[in-house]
């Protein structure tokens, strides 16, 4: 029973230590040169496998010809994740223009 817990234990420490957050940045033009910002949702099933609605970074940049694509799962990504045991997996974009 002593090692069972242990064992138990060691897996959960290392499932919190070693998991990372998911994230990528990507620069159009020179980047951003202001502070506007606009976030929009990525929504994907399966893990993250099948996209279902994925925002238009594009669109969200409004024309814009310099700007900073954020993308990345958040918290509240991560617990929603969590609660529907990865069949819904959203993620969170934003664009700084």
């Amino acid at each position: 029973m002593k090692r069972t817990f242990k064992m138990l234990s060691v897996a959960f420490a290392a499932s919190v230590v070693l998991s990372s957050c998911y994230s990528y940045t990507s620069v159009v033009g020179k980047g951003a040169q202001g502070n506007s910002q606009v976030t929009q949702w990525n929504h994907y099933v399966i893990g993250g496998l099948a996209p279902v609605g994925v925002s238009d970074t594009k669109a969200m940049a409004a024309g814009a010809e310099d700007y900073t694509i954020f993308t990345r799962h958040s918290f509240v990504n991560g617990l929603i994740n969590v609660i529907t045991f990865g069949i819904y997996t959203p993620t969170t974009t934003t664009v700084t223009k």
